[in-house]
C-alpha cells in the first residue's frame, strides 16, 4: 500500500536544532537506526532521538558507537513542547514512540511519517505519509534520497545497508521487494562496507534461524479469544536452534502484532516464547501456568515430555480462562472467612490452624474490620517458647494487602503471584467479605490441570531436586583437558579418602552457559595435603596458606587452581575479617554470599558430576533471583552489597525482595563504617570492570551507596551525562581496533571521582590504599587532567607539539578527557593523536645512524626528536626522507668524512 504526499517538501531551515526531531520505535533495531540516519539526509537540521531503549547484545555496542558519530540527542535534552516537526520512521504506532506520544495532536505540530508496517488501530496520522509495503523501511528512505540526488558517505551507506539486510533476512524473507534490492545495490555503489554488514549479521542470524523465521511467518494463525486477537505460530526442528526469542521478536515486528505465542518443538522439549503489547493479555501469568515465567509483556516456558500439539492444546485452554477482563475478585473469593479475634490466645490460633489445616489466619475485630494476620510459623514458634497464653494481637502482622470485590483478575494476579501472598482478603466498607487463596488463582489460570492441594498446602514454592547429574552439561561446556583435570582431582580424593568438589563461580557459569575456567576446589579433608598429593602424582607446584587452610596448585602448563579445606566462618563484629574453622561442605557453602554461588559438583569417581544444591540455588536460577543465605549477611560483610549489584547487572537477575530489604537496612545502619578502604576499593574496582558499570553506579545511587565512597559524589544529570559520554567514547575507541591494551574501569573511576577536588581525591586514595604504582598513577593523572584539559582548550600548536603534550598521559586519561571535554575541537585533537600520531614509528634506528658514521651519545636523542617532529608535521615520510633529513641537518657531526663518503644503511 502506498499513501499520498510522496512529493515531500524540502525541509525548512530552523534556527533551533530541537524544533525538528527524527525518532523511531522503542527497542530500536538496525532498520530503525538506519532509517533515522537516512531520514537525517532528508532533514539535515533535525535532531535524532531514540524514544527509549535499543535492542541489546551486539547491536547495543554498534548503536552506541554510531550515536557518537552522528547528531544524536538524549531524550531528556528535548523540550517536547518546542518541537514543531516530528519525523517518525519505521513506525507510526502511538504506543511505540514513548514520550513523543504525549505531543501527538499538539497544535501547530507537523508530523512526517515514513513506514513500511501494516495498518493498525493505534496509528498516528501525519501531514506527510510515505507508507509502502516493502521489506525494509531503510530501502523506502534510500529511494527518496536517490531521487533527490543526495550523496551519502561510506559509513552512512554501510549502516543503511545493514538495516536493509536485517529486515529482509538478507533478501530471503517473503516480504522482500525489488525496491529493497535496488536500494542495497545503490548503497554498495556509495561505498557500503559489506565486511561490516556480514560480520554483524552472521553473528546474529544463522541460516537455520532465517528458515525458522520464515516458518513462523507461514504457520501463523489468528485466534479471537474473549474479543482479543491472539496469533499462535509454531515450528518443529529435530535439533536445538538458539536465540528463538530473538526470532519471535523479529517476527512480531515484521507482522506488526499485538500478542504472539510462538511454539517450537526442538529435540525432546517444546519451547514457548510469548510477547504482548496490550494490558489485556499478561503473557507472564500464562507462561507461569505452563511452568515458565516472565513479565506481562514478555515471557517464556520450556515443557518436557509433551508434544507441540499437546502444549498448543493446553495453551488454548489457559488462554480462554486467563484472558477474561470481566472476572472480578467477587467471582474468585471464598466465603465465609476463617478468622480469630485479637484478644484470643496463641494456643487458640494454633488449634484453629491444626483443625482446618491452614497456614494463615486472619485477625478480625468486633466490627468486622481486618486488623492483621498470623502465620503458622509464628504461632508454632510462640507455642514452642511457652507463650501459649499471649494474645494473638501481640504477634500478628499488621502490614497486609487487600482488594475490593470489583478488583480485576489482573489486580488479584499482581498481588498474589508477584508478591507471593498465600491469601488475599477481599474487603468492602472495611469489612472482610471473602478471601482469595493462591489455589483459587491458580485454578482460574490453569483450569483442572493441577491438583489444588499440592499448591495450597505448600509452605514454600516447590524446590528443584537437591541433586542431579550434570555430566552431559560439563562435557558440553568444558574443554576435554579441563574434564580430565577434574577427573584426576576425583581420583586423588579417592586415594586420600577425601571428598572433593568443584564449587563457586565456575559451577554457576556452567549453568548460565557463560565461559569461566577459574577453578575452585573444596576438599572435605585437608586441602593442603590434597594439593601436595596431586602435585606429587601429576606434577606441579603448591603455594599453601596454613592460616586459612588453602593452597594454590600451579600446574605444569601454569594453570592455577585454588584448593581449600571445607571450612566455616564467623564474624566477631560487623565488617570484621572472618574467623575460619574446619567444617563440612554444607557449612563451607553456607558462608558464601548468594545462593547462586552455593552449588557444588562432586568429583569423586563414584559420584562424578553430581550437582549438590543445599540452599535452593536452582530455583533461584530459574526465577533469576539474587538471594542471600541469611538475614545478617550484609551486616557481617557489607561489601556483599556491591557484589549483589555486580551480579545483578552481569546476569540480568533481580535482587530478591527480602535481600533488597536487608540491603537497605544495612545501609541505613551505616554498616560500611568499619569496612577497610582496601576491601571497599577492591569490590568497587570489580564493579567498574563489569560490562555495564553505568547501571551498577545507578543502582549504587538508588541504595544511597555513593556517599560511602565520598560525600562529594552524587548522581546529578551532569554526572550521568559524563558516564554516558564515557560509554560512547569507549565504543568509539574499540572500533579503532588499535590492539593496544587499556583498562576501561579506569575511565569510569575517573568519571566517578570527577566531582572531587585534589585534596578530597588524595584523601580518598589514601583511604582506599592506592599506594602501588598503578594506584598512584591513576590519582596523579586524574589531578593533572583538568590542567591538561585547559591547555587543550587553548591549544594552537602543530602535530608534534600535540604529540609531545599527550604522550605522557595514559590512554584511559585521554579517553576520559574526550568524554569530559564537551568540546568538539578538543575531541578532535585527542582523536587525531590516537588515530594518526600515537602509532608513528621512525624508520631509522640507532644502528642505522652508527652505520652512517655518527657517534652515539646525546646527539642521537636530538636527532630522533627532530626526525619525529619532521615526520609528524608532514615534512618527511619515507626512510630515504629520514636519511636525507639527517644528512642535511647533522652532516657537520660526521667528523672528517665527506658527505658523499658517509655510507647510507
Amino acid at each position: 500500500m502506498e499513501k499520498a504526499h510522496e512529493n515531500t517538501p524540502e525541509p525548512e531551515q530552523s534556527g533551533d536544532e530541537y524544533e525538528e526531531v527524527i525518532t523511531t520505535h522503542i527497542n530500536a533495531d538496525f532498520d530503525a537506526l538506519a532509517s533515522m540516519i537516512a531520514a537525517s539526509k532528508l532533514y539535515p537540521n533535525a535532531a535524532l532521538v531514540f524514544p527509549g531503549s535499543q535492542e541489546k547484545n551486539l547491536r547495543n555496542f554498534f548503536v552506541h558507537s554510531t550515536s557518537y558519530l552522528f547528531n544524536f540527542a538524549k531524550l531528556r535534552q528535548i523540550r517536547l513542547n518546542r518541537i514543531k516537526r516530528l519525523i517518525l520512521v519505521d513506525t507510526r504506532q502511538r504506543d511505540r514512540i514513548g514520550k513523543f506520544a504525549g505531543i501527538i495532536g499538539k497544535k501547530d505540530l507537523e508530523i512526517h511519517i515514513y513506514d513500511h508496517h501494516p495498518d493498525s488501530e493505534d496509528d498516528v496520522h501525519g501531514d506527510i505519509e510515505v507508507i509502502r509495503k516493502i521489506g525494509s523501511n531503510t530501502a523506502l528512505l534510500t529511494g527518496l534520497i536517490r531521487e533527490r540526488g543526495i550523496e551519502v558517505s561510506p559509513i552512512e551507506a554501510t549502516i543503511m545497508c545493514l538495516g536493509i539486510h536485517e529486515d529482509t533476512g538478507s533478501f530471503t524473507f517473503s516480504s522482500t521487494t525489488p525496491e529493497d534490492y535496488l536500494a542495497a545495490a545503490w548503497l554498495a555503489q556509495m561505498g557500503a562496507d559489506h565486511n561490516v554488514v556480514a560480520d554483524l549479521l552472521t553473528r546474529e542470524l544463522t541460516t537455520e534461524q532465517v528458515w525458522i523465521l520464515n516458518d513462523l511467518t507461514l504457520s501463523a494463525t489468528t485466534h479471537v479469544i474473549n474479543g482479543v486477537d491472539i496469533v499462535i505460530t509454531e515450528v518443529i526442528r529435530d535439533d536445538y536452534v538458539g536465540d528463538f526469542a530473538v526470532l519471535v521478536h523479529k517476527f512480531m515486528d515484521m507482522e506488526n502484532l499485538n500478542v504472539t505465542f510462538a511454539l517450537a518443538q526442538m529435540e525432546d522439549r517444546t519451547y514457548l516464547v510469548a510477547r504482548s503489547r496490550i494490558p489485556d493479555v499478561n503473557v507472564g501469568e500464562i507462561a507461569v501456568a505452563l511452568g515458565g515465567g516472565g513479565h506481562p509483556q514478555a515471557a517464556s516456558a520450556t515443557v518436557k515430555d509433551k508434544t507441540l500439539v499437546q502444549v498448543k492444546s493446553d495453551l488454548l485452554g489457559i488462554l480462554k480462562s486467563a484472558i477474561n477482563p470481566k472476572k472480578t475478585a467477587a467471582d474468585m473469593m471464598s466465603s465465609p472467612v476463617l478468622h480469630i479475634a485479637p484478644e484470643e490466645t496463641v494456643q487458640k490460633a494454633s488449634d484453629i490452624m491444626t483443625r482446618y489445616n491452614i497456614n494463615v489466619l486472619l485477625v478480625i475485630g468486633e466490627t468486622g474490620r481486618l486488623l492483621g494476620y498470623v502465620t503458622r510459623q509464628v504461632v508454632e514458634k510462640a507455642v514452642f517458647f511457652g507463650l501459649n497464653h499471649i494474645k494473638v494481637a501481640d504477634y500478628m502482622n499488621i502490614e497486609f494487602s487487600t482488594v475490593r470485590p470489583e478488583a480485576t483478575l489482573k489486580e488479584v494476579q499482581e498481588l498474589i503471584i508477584r508478591t507471593r501472598l498465600r491469601i488475599l482478603p477481599v474487603v468492602q466498607d472495611e469489612e472482610v467479605v471473602g478471601v482469595i487463596t493462591r489455589t483459587d488463582l491458580l485454578t482460574i489460570l490453569m483450569g483442572d490441570q493441577i491438583e489444588p492441594e499440592s499448591f495450597y498446602d505448600a509452605k514454600t514454592a516447590p524446590q528443584l531436586p537437591r541433586k542431579k547429574n550434570m555430566i552431559s552439561l560439563l562435557n558440553e561446556r568444558l574443554p576435554d583437558p579441563i574434564m580430565e583435570l577434574l577427573r584426576r582431582f576425583g581420583r586423588v580424593a579417592d586415594d586420600l579418602q577425601f571428598n572433593a568438589y568443584l564449587v563457586g563461580g565456575m559451577v554457576r557459569d556452567i549453568l548460565l552457559k557463560r565461559d569461566n575456567l577459574d577453578m575452585d576446589i573444596v576438599v572435605e579433608g585437608d586441602g593442603i595435603e590434597f594439593a601436595h598429593e596431586y602435585a606429587r602424582i601429576y606434577g606441579g607446584r603448591v603455594r599453601s596458606h596454613r592460616k586459612f587452610r588453602t593452597a594454590v596448585l600451579i600446574l605444569p602448563d601454569t594453570t592455577k587452581v585454588d584448593i581449600a579445606t571445607a571450612r566455616m566462618e564467623y564474624y566477631e563484629a560487623p565488617g570484621a575479617p572472618p574467623i575460619v574453622e574446619t567444617s563440612s561442605l554444607k557449612m563451607d557453602l553456607y558462608r558464601r554470599d548468594f545462593t547462586i554461588n552455593t552449588l557444588a559438583v562432586k568429583l569423586n569417581e563414584r559420584h562424578f558430576g553430581v550437582l549438590i544444591d543445599y540452599f535452593g540455588a536452582q530455583k533461584d536460577f530459574k526465577e533469576r533471583v539474587l538471594r542471600v543465605l541469611h538475614n545478617l549477611s550484609f551486616v557481617e560483610d557489607p561489601t556483599r552489597i556491591l557484589r549483589a549489584i555486580r551480579f545483578e547487572q552481569r546476569f540480568g537477575f533481580k535482587i530478591g525482595k527480602l535481600t533488597l530489604s536487608l540491603i537497605k537496612n544495612a545501609v541505613r545502619i551505616n554498616c560500611f563504617k568499619d569496612v577497610s578502604g582496601q576491601r571497599l576499593f577492591h569490590e568497587l574496582k570489580l564493579l567498574l570492570m563489569e560490562q555495564n558499570p553505568i547501571g551498577a553506579i545507578e543502582q549504587m545511587d538508588a541504595f544511597n551507596l555513593l556517599p560511602v565512597i565520598s560525600p562529594q559524589i552524587t548522581l546529578t544529570d551532569t554526572f550521568r551525562n559524563l558516564l554516558e559520554e564515557i560509554e560512547n567514547v569507549l565504543a568509539w575507541y574499540r572500533l579503532l581496533y588499535l590492539d593496544e591494551p587499556f583498562d576501561a574501569w579506569k575511565l569510569y573511576w575517573h568519571g566517578l571521582t570527577s566531582a572531587l577536588d585534589p585534596e578530597n581525591l588524595r584523601e580518598l586514595a589514601k583511604r582506599f590504599g592506592m599506594n602501588d604504582l598503578e594506584g598512584r598513577a591513576l590519582v596523579d593523572q586524574r589531578e593533572q587532567s583538568e590542567e591538561l584539559l585547559n591547555i587543550l582548550y587553548r591549544f594552537q600548536g602543530d602535530a608534534y607539539r600535540l604529540y609531545c603534550l599527550l604522550t605522557p598521559y595514559h590512554t584511559e586519561t585521554l579517553l576520559y578527557l574526550m568524554a569530559r571535554a564537551n568540546n568538539e575541537r578538543v575531541r578532535k585533537l585527542i582523536s587525531n593523536y590516537f588515530t594518526r600520531l600515537k602509532g608513528t614509528r621512525l624508520h631509522l634506528r640507532g644502528r642505522d645512524l652508527l652505520q652512517m658514521g655518527f657517534e652515539s651519545g646525546p646527539l642521537f636523542r636530538d636527532m630522533f626528536e627532530a626526525l619525529m617532529e619532521a615526520h609528524l608535521n608532514g615534512h618527511i615520510k619515507t626512510r630515504q626522507d629520514e636519511i636525507d633529513f639527517v644528512l642535511e641537518h647533522y652532516h657537520q657531526f660526521l667528523g672528517d668524512r665527506f658527505p658523499d663518503e658517509a655510507g647510507t644503511p
